[in-house]
């Protein structure tokens, strides 16, 4: 549906869907450790770009005024670790696991596994449907996460998200409360941390270099995800906000539309694909979307809970 994303076209599966499905069934809301997470005080802000390169068929604009509660929020996406923790305490089997497939970007594959690739999904050819490609198999059944488990976790649906949430006593962000809690204060700027994309020479975000979607020069120092914690943060202490990997968010992506399809919900954030010649989607205005049941590399989630 997104920029860079390809979505998976079968199955639609509701909230209520999950609620009764048996895998579920042993998930307990725990504790919620409102320790490790950042008090974001509400208020009202500017949300929004009127940029020349905003576009215009997702709304990013126009600027307008927006109203926020006072929430916690996770300093990061959530990671491998923290998602192996709640894979082995429920036995929750993901939307990937459950189809036995997802998409992966091409450049990571093993040459095995490109070898053995049958499908490409016509308007991204730069994705691979791979067979086994699950959370914890980010590249197919050839590779793992033994030395990413500081890596934000992948291959989760909207719905494996909203599982995790339930799992964790949290819950997904509303993409209000994204944007207010990105932009970190500042005003109507173009990133989360100012208006330049490299100030004073220094990388801020795990984002393409070189000419996608052929070659990564990776000169911020990835070509897929990054640890969580591998960049600066925002003036709120968050990290992750920009790039490395879409964040999912509870609402639909047409939230403030009479018409409004459930089954499609707002990503933000942009990804380690994101490159200004085609999907420059990690200025903090820009926001896209997938379906509910849709899992790729490149899309993880961060989670809220009320203040």
């Amino acid at each position: 549906m997104g920029c860079c994303q390809p979505n998976q076209s079968g199955k639609k599966v509701s909230l209520e869907a999950i609620a009764s499905d048996p895998s579920l069934v042993s998930i307990d809301s725990k504790d919620t450790h409102l320790n490790d997470m950042v008090l974001i005080k509400g208020g009202t802000f500017l949300m929004g770009s009127e940029d020349a390169d905003i576009h215009v068929a997702d709304r990013e604009g126009p600027i307008r005024e927006e109203t926020v509660s006072s929430f916690y929020i996770d300093p990061t996406p959530v990671t491998n670790a923290a998602f192996s923790q709640f894979i082995s305490e429920t036995g929750y089997r993901t939307e990937a696991e459950q189809y036995g497939w997802s998409f992966v970007f091409h450049l990571l594959l093993s040459e095995e596994t490109q070898e053995s690739i049958k499908e490409i999904p016509i308007q991204s050819p730069w994705w691979r449907v791979v067979p086994g490609a699950t959370w914890h198999h980010p590249e197919g059944i050839d590779s793992d996460i033994e030395t990413r488990m500081d890596h934000p976790v992948v291959h989760v649906s909207w719905n494996d998200a909203q599982a995790y949430c339930r799992w964790a006593g949290k819950r997904l962000l509303h993409e209000k409360e994204w944007e207010y809690a990105a932009r970190g204060g500042l005003l109507s700027q173009r990133y989360v941390w100012g208006n330049e994309l490299h100030p004073q020479g220094q990388h801020m975000c795990n984002i393409w270099q070189g000419d996608f979607p052929y070659t990564n020069t990776a000169e911020d120092g990835y070509i897929g995800t990054a640890p969580v914690t591998a960049f600066p943060p925002n003036q709120y202490g968050l990290y992750s906000m920009a790039g490395d990997v879409w964040e999912w968010c509870t609402n639909n992506f047409d939230w403030d539309l009479e018409n409004k399809d459930t089954t499609v919900k707002t990503v933000r954030g942009g990804s380690y694909l994101c490159h200004d010649s085609y999907c420059n989607r990690y200025r903090v205005a820009a926001r896209t979307s997938n379906t509910i049941d849709s899992s790729t590399g490149n899309m993880g989630f961060r989670c809220a809970v009320d203040a």
